[in-house]
């Protein structure tokens, strides 16, 4: 295919942008779920997005011979990655694209012109901007929606990617668990309840009322417990205050769990109802009756997604976590969500890995992070 690329970066240029998955999607792939547009408009936007106070994104769009989109890509540089790594890193994210190898080479030769000629010597992807956002190319897993705030991409997605060059780098791991009785399993439960009878430590929901105040908190968990992860870059106070501030309008206090140590918190644990399930069906518009179509599938919801939970290292052999599964498993059921996803996981970390594999789940969809040498 004729193709032509160009920077796509002033408002009418990220609208064409946020537009490619329309002309890729629908009618071939019915498990992609169609992102708000106004919410992918705020996200573009560096006047209200706090990551681009620390960061350089370039956007390109790919325009066939008759000028139509088909393919898309971002070019971002994150300079707080490369003050903590010191390995001049840059990242490509965004990409859709359609079936076309010479389309996906042209994206990526883009990409990679921007970040090398700001001195980046390796481009690592996809990253929807950075590794706090949804990461990842879905390499096993097509036959399920994603759930809430994970990606989704074509299976020939991977061959494009590799066919430009780029080799693996990191797996991330969608771990699956249903539990029809809505009991734990019985290793967790003993575990929780052994827990509880040997450390003193306080567990409780979320306060929603105290909203700014726990978020401050959790930060503070956030920050130490993921320090040492691979690819962990910890989100600027506005960054996290303004993931915040989106997740207010979703999160569910009954599904949100903090532990306190003498006062202290010692770790949260943070699980979404998978709203995924509710936007499959808006198409993207909240208006003129996408609001109505929302509340009415919100209530169809089956499934939750833990999306996060970290204690501090010093509290790790309290056995707080098993506290946080036990209670999620309980209030998620009791709420008709019987389904559950614990993603994403990294690879290497075979003490989450394992820790799920005893509490029943599975493996079941696989993500994947490329490298290649921009030198």
């Amino acid at each position: 295919m004729a193709v032509r690329i160009i920077e796509s970066d002033d408002r009418r240029g990220r609208g064409r942008f946020i537009d490619v998955p329309w002309g890729i999607y629908p009618g071939r792939y019915p498990h992609w779920v169609p992102p708000l547009r106004i919410e992918r408009r705020d996200f573009l936007d560096p006047r209200k997005n706090p990551f681009f106070e620390h960061a350089e994104v370039k956007l390109f769009l790919a325009e066939d011979e008759r000028g139509r989109a088909c393919g898309r890509i971002a070019g971002i540089i994150n300079h707080n990655h490369n003050a903590i790594y010191h390995d001049q890193t840059g990242f490509f994210g965004l990409f859709e694209c359609v079936d076309d190898a010479d389309v996906a080479a042209g994206l990526f030769r883009a990409a990679a012109g921007f970040l090398r000629a700001r001195g980046m010597t390796v481009m690592r992807g996809p990253m929807n901007l950075c590794v706090n956002d949804d990461i990842g190319l879905l390499v096993d897993g097509f036959d399920l929606p994603p759930m809430i705030m994970m990606p989704y991409n074509p299976p020939y997605y991977e061959n494009l990617v590799a066919g430009f060059g780029f080799q693996p780098v990191m797996n991330l791991l969608a771990h699956y668990s249903e539990t029809p009785t809505g009991e734990p399993p019985p290793n967790l439960e003993r575990g929780a309840r052994l827990a509880q009878q040997r450390h003193r430590f306080r567990l409780r929901k979320l306060n929603m009322r105290d909203f700014d105040g726990e978020v401050q908190r959790i930060k503070t968990v956030y920050d130490a417990a993921w320090a040492e992860n691979w690819g962990a870059v910890a989100m600027t106070d506005k960054e996290f205050r303004h993931l915040a501030k989106d997740l207010k309008m979703i999160v569910d206090p009954d599904l949100c769990f903090i532990a306190e140590v003498e006062g202290r918190v010692a770790g949260f644990s943070l699980s979404l109802p998978d709203l995924n399930q509710a936007l499959i069906h808006l198409n993207g518009r909240l208006l003129p009756f996408g609001i109505l179509r929302l509340l009415w599938y919100k209530r169809r919801i089956n499934a939750v997604r833990i999306i996060t939970m970290g204690v501090l290292k010093e509290y790790r052999h309290m056995g707080i976590d098993a506290c946080f599964y036990c209670e999620t498993y309980r209030n998620a059921h009791a709420k008709g969500m019987p389904r559950g996803e614990a993603s994403w996981i990294l690879e290497n970390n075979t003490p989450m890995n394992r820790a799920l594999e005893k509490m029943g789940f599975r493996v079941y969809k696989t993500y994947r992070l490329y490298d290649l040498p921009l030198t």
